[in-house]
């Protein structure tokens, strides 16, 4: 596998039949790991500590972002449609001093900062924007551009819009049946 931004070598961690976009940039590769069967597809922008689960598919042109001291954590099973922006650090504009990542550390305003976790089953409609400190539980979907902010979300409930509203509930039974059908042909050695 080739890319012309960053050494593939360089992650933490590929799993086994992963696939990354040629033009993926991956500011920091040490700090990224990624999922057995797992795709990031091209320009796709990564600049924070990521963690992948195995067949997860983040569509082209999604950001995840927040610096190197920033975190998101991606499940199993996770679909990101494209363009999405997942914020693990930002800065604080609310204030009236110097902020972006050309400010050296001591010299700005302050940043928000907080990890954010999407569990497995979770999907994500294109130009979904998720905000600092979100954990999205077990099969959550978002509806197309919305805006996710931290509160409290239902696992296998259906959100969208701007101010997010729970719109319904998806049944994932038939869901986990076929996951767990999946891993257990991967463990037989099938997939």
């Amino acid at each position: 596998m080739e890319n012309i931004f960053f050494d593939i070598s360089k992650l933490k961690k590929l799993g086994k039949n992963a696939i990354i976009g040629k033009t993926v940039r991956i500011r920091r590769p040490e700090l990224v790991e990624i999922g057995r069967n797992s795709i990031i597809d091209d320009f796709a922008y990564i600049s924070c500590q990521l963690s992948v689960g195995d067949f997860t598919h983040i569509s082209a042109g999604c950001k995840m972002i927040g610096g190197a001291k920033a975190k998101v954590t991606i499940g199993n099973f996770v679909n990101i449609g494209p363009n999405c922006s997942i914020v693990a650090g930002q800065n604080d504009y609310r204030g009236g001093e110097l902020v972006g990542p050309a400010i050296p550390e001591g010299y700005g305003g302050r940043s928000d900062i907080a990890p954010i976790k999407i569990d497995d089953h979770v999907l994500l409609g294109c130009n979904v924007v998720i905000l600092p400190g979100v954990h999205l539980p077990e099969g959550v979907s978002i509806g197309a551009f919305s805006l996710v902010k931290k509160a409290e979300y239902k696992p296998w409930t259906l959100y969208a819009g701007i101010p997010i509203k729970e719109l319904g509930k998806r049944d994932g039974a038939l869901i986990k049946k076929q996951a767990e059908k999946l891993m257990e042909d991967v463990k037989k050695g099938l997939l």
